[in-house]
């Protein structure tokens, strides 16, 4: 199997919670979703687990984030700056919250950050490749 990480968290619903990741484009795994948890895939690599609570407490007895609390932010890098914009759309209109932290632009990186419906923080963020070196 190749390198791939599979993020966790805990949901109140997780079927509000797939309906918002694959309208950020995420496409869902079947293989890994059922009645208690779904698998959201980012690509090859990277896969989201929304899980009920009681899934959750399956894998850890430590406690749930408190609400309106944040343990970390991933970010996604995204082909152009329409692309940050049009998932920040989606969020607002799919049940996250667009905007979460103010949005940076500094010319040669853009980020607006959202967060889903349970609130775990997202960067979709756009670099223009010509700042890291990498072809165009």
């Amino acid at each position: 199997m190749p390198k791939t990480i599979f993020v966790s968290f805990p949901v109140n619903d997780v079927q509000r919670s797939a309906a918002f990741y694959k309208a950020l484009g995420f496409e869902e795994n079947p293989q890994f979703s059922g009645d208690s948890g779904a698998c959201l895939m980012w690509g090859d690599a990277v896969h989201v687990m929304l899980m009920t609570h009681a899934k959750w407490r399956a894998l850890t007895d430590r406690p749930l984030p408190a609400p309106g609390s944040v343990g970390m932010m991933l970010s996604l890098a995204l082909d152009s700056r329409e692309a940050v914009d049009a998932m920040n759309a989606a969020a607002a209109a799919h049940g996250g919250q667009a905007d979460a932290n103010p949005a940076e632009d500094h010319g040669f990186m853009y980020s607006r950050d959202i967060a889903d419906p349970d609130g775990h923080l997202w960067g979709p963020f756009w670099m223009n490749p010509a700042a890291t070196g990498e072809p165009q």
